[in-house]
């Protein structure tokens, strides 16, 4: 036994804590009851239009409060006492809820920053912020709820926005607590973790590890493919890097351990895989309909720009795997032992209708809500076709669905309220301004450093919170300066997306890979090094697209077509010199000419092309010759 596989695991740590199981009947049926009425509330909007912004966004935030104070007590297992607590806060936050509502006319009406705060208002504005904080740190922990509070103490002390303005700009405008952010999670976010949830229920999962089993699975390092294959297809339907290990990870990472790959890398390979799952289009991660609001564009326009990055990033993670196992002489699983493809698509392929529908829908330019809940719709009745994915689906089965949508709902539904007090600060306050002048500074007006630094503060940032409010954070304070230097706007945002996500393969908090390394009972450190490695495309393709909007499919035709291709075998390039293999074991002279070769290939230009396909032909004639000369020499 190895070192590695001596390793204790290290204990998971997931974007958003556990909640706490109902103990009491009475109280699990509240729970179930309040969570379904909450879905069913959401989807009967998508269907049939929402009403006013302030009422739809408060509503929501009304669900998803109550949800919150009743699965996340304040003292987890304590006794009545410990509870009262969570009931008053529960109250609290209804109160200044349906102050709202009960007052709408008169919200409406007044003049905002002119007509004086009555001290209902005032009293109901700190009650709502005091409520979010607490509620965000019971469901996500402290980072986010402690940076809002910073940016807080910052308006209040350090500068010269007054108590009743920033009171305005937090609760009784749409630029705060309810503004775009929390829009999108009742509008979007809600309705397609509700399909990823009614997608579990019918079984789907299942299907992506057969499937991606039966393609994948007898090749060299086959099981590390099934898992770079069934966690892209499994990551369309969650938003979450930890979710996507632990439901792929208890099958894949054995199966990658049995093959021969260290324990180390099948946890990389598993945590890379998933992480990716939140920037592969066609349903991405909760912070790409975050951008679709504040950039005004369909969602089907930041899936578009999604497509190329996505398609790079994993390539990169496939490739990764495949050299490695051809450096180590590692096999896959026996046909013998996998399910065939025709049997997995005979029985099951009929399950892959619901994304199917949403792909065609968005294509088609329907809105994102109503794709998400046709797909969910079909979701049941496309599993009762068939005998093999009939059994288990009942009733109960969609009302399970409608509940962990609900309760899955809750981690983003608390960050975007979060991150709405983050906004209304840095907006009422002009310190996207400063900020935007300060990094502009440290640049030195140099849009690559500008993109380091920017990358740097998503990493970090990312560590302490999940994607969206991450990302919310990077759109108010960085990316302006970004646009400023000369960035496309898409592409800027696009950057930011993908650096938010990145945190969770980067040491030393990686999410994903506590998670994995935990089910491979691997060592952290040496699981995260890995992943920066499998993932590396990760961390250079957004580099490039900012200087070549052509990797974003924004462009002409042609342009994208050469810039896709010459970008994807960079990135075979750049895998095959991270893990030294090509046609076979490349000498290091041979991987540094590999990697100067991706790196030349990634970024679009006749120059560079030149210079790239220069290099890898040089590799390629060595190794062929090499080859030729083997038998001889033998």
């Amino acid at each position: 036994m190895t070192a590695e596989e001596k390793a204790p695991a290290v204990s998971v740590i997931s974007e958003e804590k556990a909640a706490t199981q109902p103990q009491s009947t009475a109280l699990k049926f509240t729970v179930a009851a309040i969570a379904v009425v909450m879905s069913v509330y959401h989807m009967y909007v998508a269907a049939f239009g929402p009403p006013e912004a302030l009422i739809f966004r408060g509503t929501h935030l009304l669900f998803a409060l109550t949800l919150v104070f009743l699965l996340y007590p304040l003292k987890p297992g304590g006794d009545w006492k410990w509870r009262i607590s969570d009931a008053v806060l529960l109250l609290a936050s209804w109160a200044f809820i349906f102050h709202l509502f009960l007052n709408y006319e008169y919200m409406t009406n007044r003049i905002i920053y002119i007509d004086d705060l009555t001290m209902a208002d005032k009293v109901n504005t700190v009650i709502a912020v005091l409520i979010i904080l607490e509620a965000t740190r019971r469901v996500l922990g402290w980072a986010l709820p402690l940076t809002a509070a910073c940016f807080l103490i910052y308006a209040i002390f350090f500068t010269n926005v007054t108590g009743p303005v920033l009171m305005e700009q937090l609760y009784l405008s749409t630029e705060g607590i309810f503004g775009s952010t929390l829009g999108v999670s009742a509008s979007y976010v809600m309705l397609f973790v509700l399909f990823g949830a009614f997608m579990e229920k019918s079984g789907t999962g299942q299907l992506f590890m057969d499937f991606a089993l039966s393609i994948t699975g007898h090749t060299a390092g086959g099981p590390g493919k099934v898992a770079v294959v069934s966690s892209s297809l499994f990551g369309t339907v969650s938003g979450s890097a930890v979710a996507n290990v632990m439901v792929d990870g208890p099958m894949t990472i054995p199966l990658m351990k049995r093959t021969g790959f260290k324990p180390s890398f099948a946890a990389a390979v598993e945590a890379t895989a998933s992480t990716g799952g939140q920037i592969m289009p066609p349903v991405m991660g909760a912070a790409a309909f975050v951008m679709a609001e504040f950039l005004a564009v369909p969602y089907a326009t930041v899936a578009l720009w999604a497509v190329i990055p996505a398609i790079l990033y994993y390539l990169a993670v496939f490739f990764a795997v495949h050299f490695e196992a051809k450096r180590h002489g590692l096999h896959g699983v026996p046909k013998n032992e996998l399910p065939a493809f025709g049997h997995v698509m005979l029985s099951r392929g009929h399950l892959f209708i619901p994304i199917i529908t949403i792909f065609i829908g968005l294509t088609l330019g329907y809105s994102a809500p109503l794709c998400a809940l046709v797909g969910a719709l079909m979701c049941m009745p496309i599993a009762l076709l068939r005998k093999s994915t009939r059994g288990g689906i009942t009733w109960r089965s969609v009302l399970d669905a409608l509940e962990e949508g609900a309760k899955n709902t809750l981690a983003v539904a608390m960050a975007c309220a979060c991150a709405g007090i983050v906004i209304a600060c840095v907006t009422i306050t002009g310190l996207g301004i400063v900020f935007t002048q300060i990094v502009v500074g440290l640049a030195q007006n140099l849009l690559p450093l500008a993109l380091i630094l920017t990358a740097i503060a998503g990493i970090i940032l990312g560590m302490g919170m999940p994607t969206t409010p991450a990302y919310i954070v990077m759109v108010s304070l960085l990316v302006p300066a970004l646009i400023k230097l000369g960035a496309p706007t898409p592409a800027a945002h696009m950057f930011a997306f993908y650096f938010a996500i990145l945190s969770a393969i980067t040491p030393p908090v990686a999410l994903a890979v506590f998670a994995a390394a935990s089910l491979a009972k691997a060592n952290l450190w040496q699981a995260g090094w890995a992943a920066v490695r499998i993932g590396a495309a990760g961390f250079i393709v957004p580099f490039m697209f900012v200087f070549e909007p052509s990797l974003l499919m924004i462009g002409e035709w042609h342009v994208i077509l050469h810039s896709f291709v010459t970008a994807t075998i960079g990135t075979i390039c750049l895998a095959g010199g991270l893990f030294g293999y090509f046609f076979r074991l490349a000498k290091p002279w041979e991987r540094v000419l590999l990697l100067i070769a991706a790196f030349m290939l990634i970024k679009p230009g006749l120059i560079t092309d030149l210079i790239g396909f220069g290099m890898l032909a040089i590799v390629l004639l060595s190794q062929l010759l090499i080859r030729r000369n083997e038998p001889k020499t033998a």
